[in-house]
């Protein structure tokens, strides 16, 4: 039998080829979820495609997804969170950063993950202890560079409307949140902060940054792990901010202010 990161691998890749199939440069029709979220049928297909294959192989284990499986009523020692197309805007639109998502989680911490962005032919791994992969290679984060002028600081699109910025770095939109943690990973960010993230969006970015030799944690509010039951995950935002060390994390954390706390300090 493979390991979890076998399996996850051949899963990733399976999915990837389907929306591969689905992606067109033109564009995909998408509707909006309650949330205000975009899903296209390949949100759907690809998520029914994973969750059947986690059933069939781990039967014993449970699936957090954000199209089909969105709560988590009991706890399990093993669950497995999706996110069968992250940055579903992009693929929509036709632009080629987007990806598959499969984590699984150990214990309430994520302990295997595998990211992989077909369009980019880009395959992220991590497990537990043992390192984060790009395509096979090891990555790391990386400090400023004295020699480069520019650092690089990416955001989401809701970040500007509700904290007040001072990251001196210049700030970049992917559209995936996942992705977006992987260029801090693989050392091309310095500082990476996704605003209102679900579990599915980070929970596998959070080990890629962590076996980086980055740091990540939630900027406030609940903390995503260790993973609890009995919630509706598709209810929850987890703010989250990972940087290359601790001391630019602690200093990034001073430079991301909610907007409503800034309005409260002036009016003190």
């Amino acid at each position: 039998m493979s390991t979890p990161l076998e399996f996850s691998i051949d899963l990733a890749q399976q999915s990837g080829a389907y929306l591969m199939d689905a992606f067109h440069l033109s564009g995909t029709v998408a509707s909006r979820k309650p949330d205000r979220s975009f899903v296209t049928e390949a949100d759907v297909a690809v998520d029914n495609l994973i969750t059947n294959a986690i059933h069939t192989h781990y039967p014993s284990e449970a699936v957090l997804s954000e199209e089909l499986h969105t709560s988590l009523s009991e706890s399990s020692p093993a669950v497995w969170i999706i996110d069968p197309l992250d940055g579903t805007t992009n693929f929509s639109l036709g632009l080629h950063v987007w990806g598959v998502l499969i984590t699984r989680v150990k214990d309430g911490w994520p302990e295997t993950s595998v990211l992989y962005f077909p369009r980019l032919n880009e395959l992220y791994t991590a497990q537990r202890g043992q390192g984060a992969q790009l395509n096979g290679s090891p990555i790391h984060t990386r400090l400023p560079d004295p020699q480069q002028p520019f650092g690089f600081f990416s955001c989401c699109s809701r970040t500007h409307h509700r904290y007040n910025i001072t990251v001196p770095y210049k700030p970049r939109i992917l559209g995936s949140a996942a992705y977006s943690f992987c260029m801090l990973a693989r050392g091309t960010a310095l500082i990476s902060f996704e605003s209102t993230p679900k579990i599915w969006d980070i929970a596998g970015a959070w080990l890629m940054v962590e076996e980086a030799g980055g740091c990540i944690t939630h900027l406030e509010g609940d903390a995503p792990f260790p993973l609890a039951a009995g919630q509706e995950f598709s209810r929850s935002n987890f703010p989250t901010i990972g940087a290359a060390t601790p001391e630019m994390l602690e200093t990034a954390r001073t430079q991301i202010v909610p907007k409503r706390q800034a309005r409260e300090a002036i009016k003190i």
